[in-house]
């Protein structure tokens, strides 16, 4: 997919824009958008009125922000770059997954597109990155990714891990620590508000389960996808 010829800065706030809805969200706000790129909310809404006036998206003030069909294309293929960057960092040299999200943001502004189809052929067109999240194909399309957030699942539910947010880097090694990733089976025992965690059965590869006990930051950082039974 190739893109027109934009800022930085406008490259960070579409990709931005759309990933506040991939999961189905209302969007995102001024604020939060301010908190994402460690900026004030003031540059926050004077890049809104350039994106407005430049095609990329439409903005009504405190009433949100909806990407354009040119801000649609350019915010899929950004999407395409970080998340084929983070599979090539982790496949080939051996970055691991907490490690991949900030060199990724980084190198995605910078790399040609005859170097990104050429990552694309060397991983095998790969249909989802280190976190289990879609890569979105050449032509804008983008993959299926079955799950439910583990906050909205019933005590009782089996599943296995099959995305992981990207957002925080320790939560990342914290799940390490605890045998949490993609494909690890766990079935929801019990949600314990009181004590802001989520206990969980996981299941190792011997067969064996364990009780463990999930921070309440999982609920909105891990999608399982239910088991077939």
């Amino acid at each position: 997919m190739r893109l027109p010829s934009l800022s930085t800065m406008a490259e960070d706030y579409v990709k931005l824009i759309w990933k506040a809805r991939e999961h189905g969200g209302d969007g995102i706000a001024t604020r939060d958008i301010a908190a994402a790129l460690r900026v004030s909310a003031s540059t926050v809404s004077g890049n809104l009125r350039k994106l407005d006036r430049d095609g990329l998206i439409e903005h009504t003030p405190y009433y949100g922000v909806v990407l354009t069909p040119l801000g649609q294309q350019v915010a899929v293929a950004m999407v395409r770059r970080h998340r084929l960057i983070e599979s090539f960092l982790v496949s080939r040299l051996g970055y691991t997954w907490d490690e991949v999200h900030s060199e990724a943001e980084a190198l995605e502004h910078a790399v040609s597109e005859t170097f990104l189809d050429r990552v694309d052929v060397d991983l095998g067109h790969p249909t989802h990155d280190p976190h289990g999240d879609p890569i979105p194909r050449a032509d804008g399309s983008v993959p299926d990714s079955p799950g439910a957030l583990l906050g909205t699942v019933a005590p009782g539910s089996c599943g296995t891990v099959g995305r992981v947010s990207d957002d925080d880097p320790s939560l990342l090694r914290y799940f390490d620590e605890l045998g949490v990733g993609l494909g690890t089976h766990l079935r929801v025992e019990q949600v314990r508000d009181y004590a802001g965690v989520i206990a969980v059965s996981r299941r190792s590869p011997d067969g064996t389960d364990t009780l463990v006990d999930l921070p309440s930051a999982a609920a909105h950082a891990i999608w399982l996808t239910p088991d077939a039974d």
